[in-house]
């Protein structure tokens, strides 16, 4: 609920046969909706055969039952959905992408966000490749396509072209042939496989979209791997040489995963309650009910609660017709739609002194408009307790905070954002918990609270820097 952006969902999916592969993969994407709002997209592979469709909007607005017949059987498929990190919302940033070259089709979809795509694409450009999107995930399709010309495979080319991607990047590619998922050498994304009794292989950013089409979960695909799938099974590439500590968002288990998945072998939920927990004990408030800010905050609160014997409540009831606050951009949006998105009970809050646990805090206004909404509805004292540290920096790898400019810590005192958002008091979690939430020997990035970065910090390259203004390639022209 705090104005973070996270890019993309990604699914895929390989038959031993020709089946309904689309509507599998139709359903993953509902399971991962969550992950991004703004576009969606599904590639089908019969024979060799692409056919595809790709819109901007919802799963369930995009693919009406006559685009679903068109789409047809297949024996794989790959499917997005999309919030923009870098390019525009536009139907043309919509993914899966396609490519056909002279080795043969691709379709290719990204999850993640490049910390050297400008250079990449610049070096493209200069050898007289054209763009047709402006997000880095075609980037990424075109080095890949470049490697395949000069090696025996696929897989091979993907491989390869790890050594030129920095950043982070997990990947579902599908050839005529072969359906391959790939994960940056950091792990900064999820990535995982599933099989299902029938003997498909699904693929996807979370395991709850695997759960969600009849599924079991094999294993979370490690970091700077890549992992084959085609008619003789699955098999995986792996260079332990070039191996580089883990770097997972942390905000995966804090706001971005559904609260049934398993991150990279530790449930979601279990981190979030924990996250709640040590809230607390580090700080404790005279109140009498806890209640969570939908969806992510609510097992924060429930660790809240079970730890500091302060009774749960249902604080607010969430209208799930809309999606995530930060999916519409633009600050205006974000306000108007936060007002329709959530009803606090008032049995619940009235005459009550509240904890309210939300995952993060990152511009401020989002929080301001929940804490007016307890007050309004006769809530006594509001204390806010935030599952996240504060952010303090910005993210390159996926996370929308391309800005120190954007965020209410960096300008503010706790004790000033308190007056701001209109709350009683306010505490963060400390960025001691943050790699205990889960698994501790797990590597966590942490940087937009500590801004210790896993890679090289970027260029100043602003979000949109592929959106080229037609008056700037009239200058461009005329130099």
């Amino acid at each position: 609920m705090s104005s973070i952006h996270e890019e993309c969902g990604l699914f895929g999916i390989y038959a031993p046969e020709n089946c309904d592969v689309a509507g599998a993969t139709y359903y993953g994407l509902f399971a991962l909706q969550h992950r991004g709002q703004e576009s969606c997209g599904i590639v089908v592979c019969n024979d060799g055969l692409f056919r595809y469709h790709k819109d901007v909007g919802l799963v369930g607005d995009v693919f009406t039952p006559r685009i679903m017949n068109d789409l047809g059987e297949g024996n794989m498929a790959v499917g997005h959905v999309r919030y923009s990190t870098t390019g525009e919302p536009q139907r043309r940033n919509a993914q899966p992408i396609v490519v056909n070259h002279i080795k043969g089709h691709m379709a290719l979809a990204h999850n993640g966000n490049l910390v050297n795509s400008f250079e990449l694409r610049s070096e493209l450009e200069m050898q007289g490749s054209i763009f047709h999107s402006t997000s880095d995930s075609e980037v990424i399709a075109y080095v890949i396509t470049k490697e395949r010309l000069s090696c025996g495979s696929i897989e091979e080319a993907v491989f390869r072209s790890m050594d030129r991607l920095d950043g982070a990047y997990s990947l579902v590619v599908m050839s005529p042939t072969k359906l391959i998922a790939a994960r940056d050498r950091h792990g900064f994304r999820p990535l995982c496989i599933g099989q299902c009794s029938d003997g498909c292989f699904i693929v996807a950013s979370e395991s709850c979209a695997v759960e969600a089409v009849g599924g079991q979960f094999i294993r979370d695909i490690r970091p700077g791997e890549v992992l084959v799938i085609d008619k003789n099974g699955m098999r995986s590439i792996y260079d332990e040489s070039k191996a580089v500590p883990q770097s997972l968002c942390v905000f995966e288990y804090v706001y971005f995963a559904r609260p049934d998945s398993f991150i990279d072998g530790y449930s979601v939920h279990d981190a979030r309650r924990r996250a709640g927990a040590f809230l607390a004990q580090d700080s404790p408030v005279e109140a009498d009910v806890v209640i969570g800010v939908p969806d992510s905050g609510i097992s924060a609160a429930l660790g809240y609660a079970e730890e500091s014997g302060i009774p749960y409540g249902i604080g607010f009831i969430k209208n799930k017709y809309i999606g995530r606050t930060f999916i519409a951009p633009g600050q205006a949006h974000r306000e108007d739609r936060v007002k329709i998105k959530l009803n606090p009970v008032s049995a619940t809050v009235k005459g009550k002194r509240v904890v309210m646990i939300d995952d993060s805090i990152v511009r401020g206004t989002t929080m301001a408009q929940i804490v007016k909404l307890l007050r309004d509805a006769g809530a006594k004292e509001i204390h806010v307790r935030s599952s996240a540290p504060p952010f303090l920096n910005p993210c390159y790898y996926g996370t929308d905070i391309d800005s120190r400019d954007k965020l209410i810590a960096c300008k503010y005192t706790v004790d000033e954002i308190c007056r701001i958002i209109g709350a009683d008091s306010l505490a963060y979690l400390d960025t001691k918990h943050v790699a205990e939430i889960a698994d501790p020997s797990l590597g966590i990035c942490h940087a937009c609270f500590s801004g210790e970065y896993p890679t090289k910090e970027p260029g100043p390259h602003p979000k949109h820097r592929f959106e080229v203004r037609l008056s700037d390639r009239d200058k461009e022209d005329d130099a």
